[in-house]
């Protein structure tokens, strides 16, 4: 057997028994390992780890992205909702995003036994919470892994559990108490960003290209107290953009007018066209309010505008409906067949949850991102939002300031909503005491190490990576990326379905929608395990409809629960549900509560 033969099987038999506990848990065959290095590499993968989880974890990790991007893909209702009226596209949307919740929050649960005993994954971010429908809030939030949920050996996750119940809910129990506390106990947290699905309206609308599953690890929990999504302004650059226009003296963020920011640009690349330097925002009406002042400053200094179905230098075409992440990765310069230099940047703003992914990214790819927070309406300009978020929403002046910024008076319900939303922010510790934030704002210690995943459903515009394929009957290739200051590598997984596809289906659906689509869970053997999933299930598809209390316990409130999230026919199929397991299993769940 030749030497390449005998070093790939090595590869494969390291994968599938560092990886068995996610493969066994989806019944999943691993056929095949393939690595793609963008940075570096030594030739030898089994060898070279590029993470701060060394190298078992780091596989699992990358193998939970693909679980997670083939389950979705696979059984996530992909496409079923192009052309469909509103609530039935919201629908499919939604069962999307909680297949992706699912698998992502089942592989973290069986790989948190690989962790080392004191270290727990803790999800600080989630993508979901946040109604969006078009950018409107009749669509309810989205089943999602969110802030506080604990993957880790049951002692080290008991007690940190306890913990964010009392970030959550206790009045005197801060962010510096927290970390006491878990220092105190020995415990090593590492924070998580999640995306499950990023693009789940073009996934659920069959489109061709941008769904995927996003992962970013942090070796140290965020700095974020309490569940929260909002909006965040971003503008991402080279940073020898900044770094040169410091050497100037000229500060370049995001509140810099966008005429000094062109300045920079060409200052570091003297020579470089107008229309060479390629801007890539969100675009539609709804979004025209906050930075429709944005494009026209762009417009004005003749740089393009990325418009929907530009042609990216890999060929694919670009869209701007969402998808704020991955452009990130094309931030920088190519020259082009006449030899003329381009410049791709990200302006405009993001989810919070996908812009702090993004500037994560800046020490990896050598770029910089300034963050400006937003309030979740829609009603002003860009630089004008920047300055609400300061203002103390308890001052006896606050609604004559509002009015000041909206230059015209304020109705009393809308002064109460961004009352509301500042409020919201600064007790989940986003910090507003700056105009511009950075992800270091975000971290504790500053110095600070990521894992940045993302795991490829369909083909990505900005990276060229391939979407999920398949190969042979029921075998799937699936493309992960993983980032560190590191390394770049990209990690092709075939996996095959050891059970029928209608099989596999119902492994990679959570417990709840099963029952509600109609499965007998009376008939059902019940196991103490149950117990567990349905907790996280609950958590994540109606997390806005719990209520945490006293040690370990949860409350249901079914009258916050949004008929566009869970349909009243479901909802009394759930009360129904959650009922039958707290009579006959008492014990077992003895920290479930009908509200």
């Amino acid at each position: 057997m030749k030497r390449n033969d005998m070093d790939k099987m090595n590869i494969v038999a390291q994968w599938a028994f560092d990886t068995r506990p996610l493969l066994g848990r989806f019944h999943l065959w691993l056929e095949d390992i393939d690595m793609e290095w963008a940075r570096g590499s030594d030739g030898r993968e089994a060898s070279k780890n590029i993470s701060f989880v060394g190298g078992r974890l780091e596989r699992l990790l990358i193998m939970t992205a693909a679980v997670t991007a083939l389950g979705t893909k696979l059984f996530g209702r992909y496409g079923e909702g192009e052309g469909a009226e509103k609530k039935a596209l919201n629908q499919v949307k939604k069962d999307a995003d909680a297949i992706s919740a699912y698998a992502m929050s089942e592989s973290l649960w069986y790989l948190s036994r690989s962790l080392p005993e004191n270290h727990a994954i803790m999800v600080c971010l989630g993508e979901g919470l946040m109604p969006k429908g078009g950018e409107t809030p009749e669509m309810g939030s989205n089943p999602m892994l969110g802030f506080g949920r604990i993957y880790a050996r049951p002692q080290v996750a008991r007690f940190l559990d306890g913990c964010v119940q009392k970030l959550i809910n206790a009045k005197k129990y801060d962010w510096a108490d927290f970390r006491k506390e878990i220092n105190n106990a020995g415990i090593t947290i590492w924070g998580a960003a999640i995306d499950t699905l990023e693009n789940t309206s073009r996934f659920a609308k069959g489109s061709e290209t941008g769904p995927m599953t996003v992962l970013h690890l942090f070796d140290q929990p965020l700095a974020i107290t309490k569940p929260y999504e909002g909006y965040i302004g971003n503008l991402v650059l080279p940073r020898a953009v900044v770094q040169n226009a410091e050497e100037k003296s000229l500060l370049i963020n995001f509140l810099t007018p966008r005429e000094k920011v062109l300045e920079a640009i060409k200052a570091t690349y003297p020579g470089i066209k107008n229309e060479n330097i390629h801007v890539w925002t969100l675009a539609g009406k709804s979004r025209e309010p906050r930075i429709g002042k944005l494009w026209e400053d762009w417009r004005k200094l003749n740089v393009h505008l990325v418009e929907e179905g530009w042609e990216l230098p890999g060929g694919y075409k670009a869209f701007t409906e969402s998808g704020t992440y991955a452009p990130t990765f094309l931030v920088g310069t190519w020259e082009d067949d006449q030899n003329e230099t381009h410049l791709f940047i990200v302006d405009g703003y993001a989810a919070s949850a996908e812009a702090i992914q993004a500037a994560s990214l800046c020490p990896i790819l050598d770029l910089d991102a300034s963050l400006a927070v937003f309030s979740s309406t829609f009603k002003l300009s860009y630089e004008k939002e920047a300055l609400i978020m300061h203002l103390d929403p308890d001052a006896p002046g606050f609604s004559k300031k509002l009015a000041e910024i909206f230059e015209q008076e304020v109705d009393e319900e809308m002064v109460q909503w961004f009352r509301d939303d500042i409020k919201l922010a600064d007790n989940a510790g986003i910090p507003l005491d700056k105009r511009i934030v950075s992800i270091d704002d975000f971290l504790p210690e500053k110095k600070w190490r990521i894992m940045a995943i993302s795991g490829y459903m369909l083909p990505d515009p900005y990276t060229g990576a391939p979407g999920i394929r398949e190969v042979a009957d029921n075998t799937y290739e699936v493309t992960v990326r993983l980032s560190t200051r590191m390394g770049d590598k990209h990690t092709k997984i075939t996996l095959r379905l050891l059970k029928p596809f209608d099989q596999s289906r119902l492994v990679f659906n959570p417990l709840l929608n099963r029952f509600m689509r109609g499965e007998n869970y009376r008939g059902r053997p019940v196991k103490i395990s149950d117990s567990g999933r349905i907790r996280n299930e609950l958590q994540t598809l109606c997390s806005e409809a719990l209520e945490h209390f006293g040690a370990n316990s949860i409350r249901v409130h079914f009258d916050k629960i949004s008929p566009d999230v869970i349909s009243p026919n479901d909802q009394k199929a759930l009360r129904e549900i959650l009922t039958w397991y707290k009579e006959n299993h008492p014990i077992w769940f003895a920290w479930l509560n009908l509200g």
